[in-house]
């Protein structure tokens, strides 16, 4: 009891604080679904018109919305699959084999996670159209996934020194291959921070905005991102309801995600942080 009367005040302020932002959220949702008069605060009449983008593409000429759909899934699946399958044997190089530099490496990882993405832009959009990638769905899947290699190495590479070294050894000395030993005995134990890894991945490609649009600004390879904005741009008369409503549409994955996963995200703080 003692310790509720205690925490009360910090509840209340952390939700006082919150209040703006729920009341924000909650308007956002009901202007997609309800027709208010221009000025009110309250609305009027339940509609599901700002949805129509679901069924007819928006006017203006421009595309469906499901082919973006399609292409941002495909973006975000793609990517996340090459850091997972770079990430997991290279983490588990760096963590269990004496390799030459092997400290350097890690250093020059963090270094090469910390330049924003927008400082090696124009360098990345003259090697794409050097090797023909430049506004292709490909190229922009590349490089999103080179980005996150650094953070998902690094991560992975904590998660394996965590392992200890014995289920290694039972597993060579029962005549197993190393390959064998971290298929069946080390991956199984560092799968808390794949999967946590896996999200983080895919949130972030899902939500890429800068990359898409600069490097595959064409039709062909545009992402919901990408889409979204176009929907305001360059129009006398934009429509903002249908600009939240898109938005909105943007965000369920993520919505559902989290909540079908809140907890193993937590998990990718687990692994450590060994030299």
């Amino acid at each position: 009891m003692s310790n509720n009367f205690k925490t009360w005040p910090i509840l209340l302020a952390l939700g006082l604080t919150s209040m703006p932002l729920v009341i924000m959220y909650v308007y956002l949702v009901l202007d997609t679904v309800t027709v208010s008069p221009a000025g009110s605060l309250i609305p009027t009449d339940f509609s599901l018109e700002h949805w129509r983008f679901l069924w007819d593409a928006p006017g203006t000429g421009r595309a469906s919305v499901w082919p973006v759909t399609l292409n941002t899934f495909i973006f975000a699946c793609a990517s996340t699959l090459l850091v997972l399958s770079v990430s997991l044997t290279s983490g588990y190089a760096l963590s269990r084999l004496n390799m030459p530099f092997r400290g350097m490496f890690l250093a020059g990882l963090i270094i090469l996670h910390a330049f924003p993405t927008i400082t090696l832009i124009i360098a990345i959009f003259l090697i794409l159209q050097m090797i023909g990638l430049y506004d292709t769905l490909v190229g922009v899947i590349l490089v999103k996934a080179a980005l996150e290699l650094p953070f998902g190495i690094w991560i992975m590479k904590g998660f394996y020194d965590n392992v200890p070294w014995e289920i290694e050894m039972a597993g060579l000395q029962d005549g197993a291959s190393r390959f064998t030993v971290w298929w069946k005995l080390v991956l199984p134990q560092v799968q808390p921070g794949l999967t946590a890894l896996g999200i983080f991945a895919f949130l972030s490609g899902w939500s890429e905005f800068i990359l898409p649009q600069i490097l595959a600004p064409g039709a062909n390879a545009q992402v919901l991102g990408v889409y979204l904005q176009n929907l305001i741009i360059d129009d006398v008369k934009p429509d903002f309801n249908l600009f939240k409503t898109v938005g909105v549409f943007y965000a369920l994955p993520v919505i559902l995600i989290y909540l079908i996963f809140n907890k193993k995200l937590m998990n990718i703080y687990g692994g450590g942080t060994k030299g």
